[in-house]
């Protein structure tokens, strides 16, 4: 059991998991509001030996270095890898700190949104419809860059719904391949596709000018990922082009855009992060509470 668990921001616990976390810590301190700078990260961890923070705040070496009884860092978000984590991982790790983040746990609300902005863009649901006439997503030519597991999950539904799937990964996919998708070097999947979808790590940015030359006009761009995916500014200006579009459910997706980029016709974007229902929070409660006593069990 630990001695003192802060929660140095919210962590989007339900309420029963809130509780359970009284089962690991003899004190625990929930704050509701996110800390300003590294000074109140510092003074709310103060002599607490593990900490849970979420993806709004950082806690890099000079935090890690300034709490000395911190043994446990519980990330309530994802974690993909050292470099894009939110914690500096590798310097709690050479002090004998324990990290351990959580993943995949906001996915299936991510494939509804998709299916839901794409079938309005093809049908012309509340939108100005992609092409001349209502079309399905049956023999639509869909692109996935990125076939982990959002990736992947997106790849299936737009499947069973008839779509022509093509992928782009680091490595190769044999079962995906065994269900009919396609691999492609990205240059060809991304002239070859009409509507790309990016599912990457964050800080993974792939598309940049000569990219957006190939991908080309009168095409579609989803970005599900954490961050922008690609260079803004070639986004911008691929958008100049007839018939392009853009969609991502948060801004942060879009990375830094000019001013009045929201505001274009041609981008849509929901506000609000896809992956964030009560299913989402029930799993990531889950999650959390398996790391907490797998730290403790060590």
């Amino acid at each position: 059991m630990f001695e003192k668990l802060v929660a140095i921001e919210p962590v989007s616990l339900i309420p029963s998991a809130e509780e359970k976390l009284h089962d690991y810590a003899k004190e625990v301190v929930l704050y509701r509001d996110i800390p300003a700078d590294d000074e109140e990260i510092v003074r709310r961890i103060g002599d607490a030996d593990a900490a849970l923070l979420s993806y709004t705040s950082r806690m890099g070496k000079n935090v890690i270095e300034r709490c000395p009884n911190l043994k446990y860092i519980g990330m309530c978000c994802s974690l993909y890898s050292e470099e894009s984590a939110n914690v500096d991982i590798a310097y709690a790790r050479q002090h004998g700190i324990k990290v351990l983040g959580i993943r995949d746990y906001g996915d299936k609300g991510v494939v509804e949104y998709v299916l839901h902005e794409l079938t309005g863009l093809l049908h012309g649901f509340g939108m100005p419809m992609l092409r001349d006439e209502p079309v399905e997503i049956t023999g639509l030519k869909v692109g996935i860059v990125g076939l982990g597991v959002s990736g992947k999950m997106i790849a299936d539904a737009l499947a069973y719904l008839g779509a022509d799937i093509s992928y782009y990964s680091r490595t190769r996919k044999p079962e995906a391949e065994q269900q009919g998708m396609q691999y492609k070097p990205l240059a060809r999947l991304l002239a070859e596709s009409e509507v790309v979808f990016t599912c990457l790590n964050k800080n993974v940015l792939l598309l940049g000018r000569e990219e957006f030359a190939r991908l080309g006009a009168g095409k579609v761009l989803f970005n599900t990922s954490i961050g922008p995916g690609f260079d803004s500014e070639a986004l911008e200006a691929w958008l100049d082009q007839p018939g392009t579009y853009y969609f991502c459910d948060t801004r942060a997706a879009a990375g830094p855009v000019a001013e009045g980029f929201f505001e274009r016709p041609n981008v849509h974007c929901a506000n609000v992060s896809a992956g964030r229902t009560k299913q989402a929070f029930v799993l990531l409660s889950q999650k959390v509470l398996a790391n907490i006593e797998a730290a403790l069990a060590e």
